[in-house]
């Protein structure tokens, strides 16, 4: 009995032990994520990229247990709004980390659209330093444009877009059962927007969604507009409606 006693004490001993191994288990260097989607329309800021067709969306990110990552997404576009552009690439890096709950995030976004200006004088191109915040549900990121916001205006005298911004709110709840709810408002500020000839120097844009996991995967809905539809319509791409109707988005994701 009391070598049986002793062996008992023992495993316990060892389960202990190991389990604390596991606890204590180092937290990896590096790690590399990724993730895809197809979407029934790939709206940027309230937008249509692709005159409300389908897009193939997917990237990856690489980052460091200090906290810095870099990353890519890529997205097909609609030719006729990025001047022979089908490709959008973008690319970004920064330093993320938290304080308690407070989350925090800084870096740069990059936008590049290869083949852009195959269909007209002006090469399209995008860059903006991000700051972001995050509590719980709710988070909330600034974009500040470091070049002309996506080259408009580029050749006007007089026109410089250049300082651009946009606030990004969204909050996201967890219904339950695998069930997430999302509410997003968005405000983008155009530095000599009119000048530039857009109808507005500003526009809102909201989004509410919901989505369900299924096996890993992520099925969603949401209701996505703008308010000013016709902000970036133009006769080429044949967006008669405007590029930032009201409208419902489909999607199927997956992150890997």
């Amino acid at each position: 009995m009391k070598k049986l006693i002793h062996a008992s004490g023992a495993a316990a001993l060892l389960l202990l032990s190991t389990g604390a191994i596991a606890q204590t288990k180092a937290e990896p260097e590096f790690t590399f994520t990724g993730n895809a989607g197809l979407f029934s329309d790939y709206r940027f800021r309230g937008y249509t990229q692709t005159g409300y067709g389908p897009a193939f969306q997917g990237g990856f990110d690489f980052a460091h247990k200090s906290g810095f990552y870099l990353g890519n997404w890529n997205s097909n576009i609609e030719q006729a709004l990025y001047n022979g552009a089908s490709l959008e690439m973008d690319f970004y890096g920064g330093y993320k980390g938290s304080v308690g709950d407070f989350g925090y995030d800084v870096g740069y976004l990059y936008y590049f659209y290869p083949n852009s200006g195959a269909l007209g004088s002006v090469k399209i191109k995008n860059g903006e330093l991000y700051v972001g915040a995050s509590y719980g549900p709710v988070s909330a990121k600034w974009y500040y444009a470091t070049t002309k916001f996506f080259s408009i205006g580029e050749g006007v005298p007089g026109v410089d877009t250049k300082g651009s911004w946009y606030l990004d709110l969204t909050g996201t709840l967890d219904l339950g059962s695998g069930w997430t709810a999302t509410a997003h408002y968005g405000y983008q500020k155009i530095n000599d927007g009119k000048k530039a000839g857009l109808l507005e120097d500003s526009v809102s844009d909201y989004k509410l969604g919901i989505a369900k996991d299924v096996g890993g995967w992520a099925l969603g809905a949401a209701v996505v507009g703008t308010s000013e539809k016709n902000l970036f319509t133009t006769a080429e791409s044949g967006l008669t409606e405007g590029a930032g109707k009201t409208s419902v988005v489909l999607s199927v994701s997956k992150s890997f």
